[in-house]
């Protein structure tokens, strides 16, 4: 059951009004259902004041598992996912902070180190009898490893999904080009083309849905210059060393044409027979191949138990 103390009390926030709005629009109906599942926490220590508020989808029975979306995404990544597992576990999805929904109070630097403690907060709502299973997507992969590694008591096992961010090294992006990647970002016609890369076969998979939900956060007061202060940290790089104690196991496209040969040799290398490749996927096999997906999940899971 749903622990009734995670759901804040708090007033509407812009964010709130905002996602209540759009969900008006949506087009594909698992994202809408998704959508109605989302709480809004108050989250100490981020909340800079009361209408801070910090969107959360929870929904499903049984162990938890923590889903963290990837870059420049939010919580509607895991859309297809989420029926195949709701039945088994209770799922908390969170926009990361500074991307998604997320409120962005100003005069912060939006770097790893906050996407981390903002984690950790969640991680506390959840109740300490609960070892928490964690699946990450893309740069969601590198934060599952850096999370697992500090709360080793919390977190049981990992799932990585086209991890990004495991090695390599970190790479600040000065001004002025921080502003203007963000307005190579903002432009439809360049978010449509990321995301038909995104996935293994354009032509069947990406449609007008799709499209609407790679761009739909990008009305979020504050995301470009979030994104730009993000990209000023330098991201996430070389999260994957040492190995988090935890069971932990990777799942990527063969068709990923978003990261690198080089990034998944490496991968390989540090995860070694826990590497496993699927066929007709592209960077995200929890919207290529779902249904996989679930079923790597529940099968280890099982011979976990």
């Amino acid at each position: 059951m749903r622990n009734k103390n995670l759901v804040s009390s708090q007033a509407r926030s812009t964010e709130e009004l905002l996602l209540n709005q759009l969900k008006l629009t949506l087009l594909d109906p698992l994202a809408l259902e998704l959508a109605n599942q989302v709480e809004w926490w108050e989250l100490p220590g981020l909340s800079q004041k009361s209408s801070d508020l910090f969107p959360v989808a929870v929904c499903g029975q049984g162990s938890p598992i923590l889903l963290l979306h990837g870059f420049d995404s939010s919580f509607l990544e895991y859309r297809r996912l989420v029926p195949l597992l709701k039945n088994h576990h209770q799922l908390i999805i969170p926009d990361l902070f500074g991307f998604g929904f997320c409120p962005r109070p100003n005069n912060l630097k939006y770097g790893p180190s906050l996407l981390i403690s903002h984690l950790t907060k969640i991680l506390a709502k959840i109740p300490n009898s609960s070892p928490v299973g964690l699946i990450g997507a893309s740069m969601g992969g590198a934060l599952a490893m850096e999370l697992a590694r500090q709360q080793t008591n919390k977190i049981n096992r990992l799932l990585l999904l086209s991890p990004a961010g495991l090695t390599g090294e970190a790479k600040p992006i000065p001004k002025p080009l921080d502003k203007i990647g963000v307005w190579f970002l903002s432009q439809p016609l360049i978010r449509q083309g990321l995301c038909k890369q995104a996935f293994s076969n354009p032509g069947k998979s990406v449609g007008p849905a799709e499209k609407q939900i790679a761009s739909l956060h990008l009305k979020v007061p504050g995301w470009g210059k979030s994104l730009a202060s993000f990209a000023r940290s330098g991201g996430l790089a070389n999260c994957g060393f040492p190995l988090p104690s935890q069971p932990c196991n990777v799942l990527w496209g063969t068709n990923d044409r978003i990261l690198k040969n080089e990034e998944k040799k490496a991968t390989i290398s540090l995860v070694g027979e826990e590497f496993e490749e699927l066929k007709d996927c592209g960077h995200l096999p929890h919207l290529d191949r779902p249904e996989v997906v679930a079923s790597r999940w529940l099968q280890r899971n099982a011979t976990n138990e």
